[in-house]
Parts: C-alpha cells; structure tokens; sequence
C-alpha cells in the first residue's frame, strides 16, 4: 500500500497546483482560491480528486492521467479565452456541446481558436499520449489490483463526498458569466451553471403570445392581411456613427427605409459577436432573455422538446403560410426540430440553394434575397410570413481577405495595405453593403405583390472585430431594426445619406423625443411591435398584460 501511496502522491499534488497555474491563465483571471471563500476551494479540490481517481483508475499511469486532465483543461481555458476576447463572455457549463459542433461545423469554431495553434495542440497531445503509453508503467503492473483499485476508487469517492457535502451550499451563479467566473473560479461556476441547468423549470416560460389574436379585431378576409418578411441579418449594425472612417453613403436602402419608416430605432440582444440563437428566441417567443433562467444562453435546447406559444404561430393562426428561410445546415443549432415547435410550415435551408450562391464563405444575401422574391410570387392565396435567418457576414472574418477596389465604398481615405485593425473591418463593411442591398432587394419584391407587405429587419448582434474594437472603441452592442410598409413607400424614392456624425436610423422627428423614449427596444419586443403593425388593434387586452415591460438589465 505504501508503494502505490508513494507512486500517486507526486502526480496528485503537483497536478493539483497544476490545476491553480492553468485557471490563473485565464482572461479576465478570477479572484486568488482564497479569495473566494471555503465551498469554492472545496469544490475545486474536490473536482480534482474525483477526476484524477478516475483518470488514473482508467488508465493506469498517474502521470498520464494528470497530463491528460491538465491538457483538457488548458483547451478548456484557452477557448474560454478566445470567447471572452471575440464574444464578450467566458466558458461556461452549456458550451461544451460545442466541442461536438466544432467538429461537425470547423469554419464556424477553430479559425477563432487559431489554426496553427489547434493543429500544434493536436499534434502535441498526440504525441504525449503515445509517449507515456510507452514510457510510464501501468500501475497494475506494479502493485496489485486490490492497493491500487483501493487508492484511485478512494480518491473517486472523496472527491464525489466533497462535491456532494458542498453541493447545498454551492453559490448559485448570478447567471453573469463574467462576474460568475471572477468570483467562483472556473471549475466551481461550471459546476453552478450545471446545476443550474438541473433546476431550471421544465416547461418554457410564458409567452405573450400565448393568448393569440383578439380574434372580434382581425381581419377575417385573407386578402387583406399583407405579406410579411422578417429579416434576422448576421451581424447587421449601423457602424457609422461608432466609426468616422467609414464612408457616410454605406447603408443607403437602410437609410431610406428609415426615411420611411412605421418604426425604426435600437434594439438590445442579447448576443454579442454570435449566438445567435438567443435574439432569434426572444423575437420569436416575446420571451425575456433572464426569463428562461438558465437556458437563456440556448433557449432553443429548451424549445427542441415542446411546442411553444410564439409570433409564428399567431402569424399561422391568422390564415398565414410560415416559412423559415436559413442558408445553412437545417440541424445547426437544432433549427431542423425547434422551427417546426414554433408554428413554421416549412424550412428551406442551404439544400435550397446551390454552390454558385455562395458570396464569400457563405451563401450569399443576394441570393437569399432570390429565394424570398420567388417566394413571394408563388400565390397560393394566402398571406406569406417569411422568417430569413442570413449568413453572409458571419465570421471569421479573418479568413477572407479584403479587397482594394471596394475600399471607396467602404474606407475611403483607409491607406493600403491596411493596417491591422481595419483588415476585418474591411471584409465586415463590404459584406454590409450586401446586406443593404438585400434590403433594397426585398423591399422591390414587396412592392410588385398585388398584395400589401411589411418588412422588419433587425441585426442579430454585433459582429466579431476585436482588432477594431481595440482600435476605435466597443460599440454599444445595440443593433438596428427598421419596420417599413410598402403603403409608405414614395414614388421616387431618394437614398438620404446622413453626415459622418448623424446616427442614421434616428429620423430628425424621432431626435427630438426626450432621451428616455429613444431607449434600445428590448429584442423580445420587436415582434410585438411586427405583429400589431400587421394586425393592428394587436394582441387581446389579456394578451397584452403580458407584454414584457421595458426594463434595463444589467
């Protein structure tokens, strides 16, 4: 027994500090172990004891076993890292699934882990494991099977013991993941945020669609209800007014359908740089993002289970065909399951569309642009409620590289080469233009309907431009949207183009509300603000109790 004690008590102490030194490398560092009070220390020390038993146990050499569990926390860390630098938000427990989808979907993770580094951590690990299967001597091998089944399943035990001892009085997380990982360190806030998850109610929140139409005020005559066409753009902001570089004339459909505008202003996601997911729920369901709790960072692993009270269904109630419109793998996220939950008639994702498409390293807003336009002429005498989901400006941008004759468009007195951080800009802002055009694209297929249309457009979060941000400044993470009706389009129409300064999409008129009203609107209540455009008199008296109010959160 002394033997196997000698053998394991190196290894498990010098991977115990190891596990201090490598959550140290963590950006923004958490506070000092002893800084955080007894129930995170003991949840650290536990975790490592649970996992070096049970490493060991597995493989049979304790040195193996601590490089190993070492390594796959410094991937653990180093992604928290890139996270942290390109999304604002560290590792958290949901995001590991997104291992699985880094290797189902690589262009969408590893280019922002780095390549190289990913190739080199890959190659290295390869050859650590095949060193100490070789050099390191299995333990059972060296002591019996009962010593050393003893000390690993006793280590396995007392890590489990501590976990559960601490486990009622675990802080529960703030559900800020910053602030959860500076005050509970990185193996205690995984441990919260699962629990977390564990607890979470079963049943989706309520939805303010819940009560449906009222139904004495909607029209009953489906020819009098108009098309309408959402548009979720990736990473569609206004950057103009965050950066004077940038060429005044950039957005000018967007600026015109401002002009003319039934509602335009700022919109607060809650997603900075990705997730996407969490904006697409809230505008859909009119669900509060603090309202699902611990699923709020991926509501739709919630929404994948049941149906749920939503826009969509309302729109499908109302005598509406629903089709979701995504240029991207139907599984991705879940969307090939929870699109159907949500009242949606059919999903067209990228097998709708083909390879000369693509615009970059996606399928391209022109071409989904297109797709909509046929769409809306394929009259079965019904109204179309059409969700597009685009992906033409999705990262990484730096795997493009940008293009000199564009730059009058874009950057007009940028110099070239450019310099570091307006490379990923560039790409950004010709991508931008796209998108504006896909608005002016879509506007013109509205108006050659016979039928009335609306048009909402929002963005679904800022995009990913560290270097930039650095450079000139975080934006607000606020995004545009723009509610438009083709009854408000003028013959003739001009493209306004605003000074350098100007905030685009505030009109003059809306410049002149006091400051409290020109408040970012809650991304969770833009589809109310869809939905009684269309409908007019709007959701029931009871429904519209349920209406989120406008609140700040933090």
């Amino acid at each position: 027994m002394t033997e196997v004690v000698s053998l394991l008590s190196l290894p498990f102490l010098l991977g115990g500090i190891g596990t201090l030194l490598i959550e140290g490398l963590l950006r923004p560092q958490p506070l000092p172990v002893w800084q955080r009070g007894s129930v995170p220390g003991l949840i650290h020390l536990g975790s490592w004891l649970l996992l070096f038993g049970l490493f060991t146990l597995i493989l049979q050499r304790p040195w193996f076993a601590t490089v190993f569990i070492l390594s796959l926390q410094l991937v653990v860390v180093q992604s928290s890292n890139t996270k942290s630098r390109t999304l604002n938000e560290p590792f958290i427990c949901h995001d590991f699934e997104y291992f699985w989808d880094a290797i189902k979907h690589p262009r969408l993770y590893v280019p922002f882990f780095g390549i190289g580094l990913a190739i080199a951590a890959s190659s290295a690990g390869a050859v650590a494991i095949g060193t100490f299967m070789l050099q390191e001597t299995p333990l059972m091998a060296r002591v019996s099977a009962t010593h050393f089944a003893t000390l690993t399943l006793g280590s396995v035990v007392a890590g489990a013991v501590i976990l559960a001892s601490t486990w009622p009085s675990m802080p529960s997380p703030r559900l800020l993941p910053r602030q959860d990982m500076h005050h509970l360190g990185l193996f205690t806030s995984l441990w919260a945020y699962g629990g977390a998850l564990l607890r979470a109610p079963s049943t989706p929140p309520p939805s303010p669609f819940a009560k449906g139409l009222n139904r004495q005020g909607q029209a009953t005559d489906l020819a009098t209800l108009p098309n309408v066409v959402m548009v979720q753009s990736e990473s569609f902001m206004d950057p103009r007014a965050w950066c004077a570089d940038i060429n005044p004339a950039l957005l000018p459909h967007f600026d015109a359908t401002c002009q003319q505008a039934l509602q335009s202003g700022q919109l607060k996601v809650p997603a900075w740089g990705a997730n996407t997911v969490r904006t697409e729920a809230a505008v859909l369901t009119g669900i509060a993002p603090e309202a699902w709790g611990a699923h709020q960072f991926n509501p739709y692993r919630r929404l994948v289970r049941q149906p749920i009270d939503s826009l969509v269904q309302v729109f499908q109630d109302a005598g509406y065909r629903c089709i979701c419109v995504h240029p991207y793998p139907a599984s991705f996220y879940l969307r090939d399951r929870v699109m159907p939950n949500l009242g949606f008639d059919q999903f067209l994702d990228i097998n709708a569309f083909e390879a000369s498409d693509n615009a970059g390293q996606y399928i391209g807003d022109a071409a989904v642009a297109r797709k909509v336009g046929r769409l809306l002429k394929d009259d079965d005498n019904r109204p179309l409620f059409i969700f597009t989901i685009t992906m033409e400006n999705h990262g990484p941008l730096h795997l493009e590289s940008p293009s000199r004759s564009s730059l009058g468009a874009t950057l007009p007195d940028a110099p070239w080469p450019l310099p570091v951080h307006q490379r990923d800009l560039a790409v950004y802002l010709h991508h931008l233009r796209q998108a504006d055009a896909m608005l002016g694209s879509i506007k013109q297929h509205l108006q050659a309907s016979t039928r009335k249309g609306l048009l909402c457009w929002y963005g679904d979060h800022v995009p990913i431009l560290p270097d930039a941000y650095q450079a000139y400044g975080p934006p607000d993470g606020t995004t545009p949207y723009v509610i438009w009706s083709t009854e408000n389009a003028q013959e003739g129409e001009s493209h306004y183009s605003p000074p350098p300064a100007s905030s685009p999409c505030f009109r003059e008129a809306y410049q002149e509300i006091p400051d409290e009203q020109q408040a970012a609107l809650p991304a969770e209540e833009v589809g109310i603000h869809l939905f009684k455009q269309v409908f007019e008199r709007g959701i029931s008296r009871d429904a519209s109790k349920a209406i989120p109010e406008h609140q700040e959160q933090e």
